[in-house]
């Protein structure tokens, strides 16, 4: 699967305005999930793996007790492209 270009700024603006909860931060976009526990943060986790698979587009992720930080960036494009928001959409499904 071919990667699609980097998105312009408007383009970001226009596809985040559709995921409240992610944040543009530099060449990423960031959302932070809270859960009851370390348990639940980890299966957090867990489920997200499919949909990244599938896109073959895998987010950094950071997981500090019952607090998960996910960050998209499609590195090989230098920014953001519809890959990191059709992954984050995904994602808010399962959070």
């Amino acid at each position: 699967m071919s990667r699609p270009s980097r998105l312009t700024e408007s383009e970001i603006a226009a596809r985040l305005a559709t995921l409240p909860q992610w944040e543009h931060v530099g060449a990423t976009i960031r959302r932070v999930f809270k859960f009851g526990g370390f348990p639940d943060a980890v299966r957090f986790i867990d489920a997200l793996v499919a949909p990244a698979e599938a896109l073959n587009h895998h987010p950094d992720v950071d997981l500090r007790y019952n607090r998960v930080v996910v960050t998209l960036s499609t590195h090989d494009q230098g920014g953001l492209t519809a890959f990191d928001f059709e992954l984050a959409k995904q994602i808010d499904a399962l959070g």
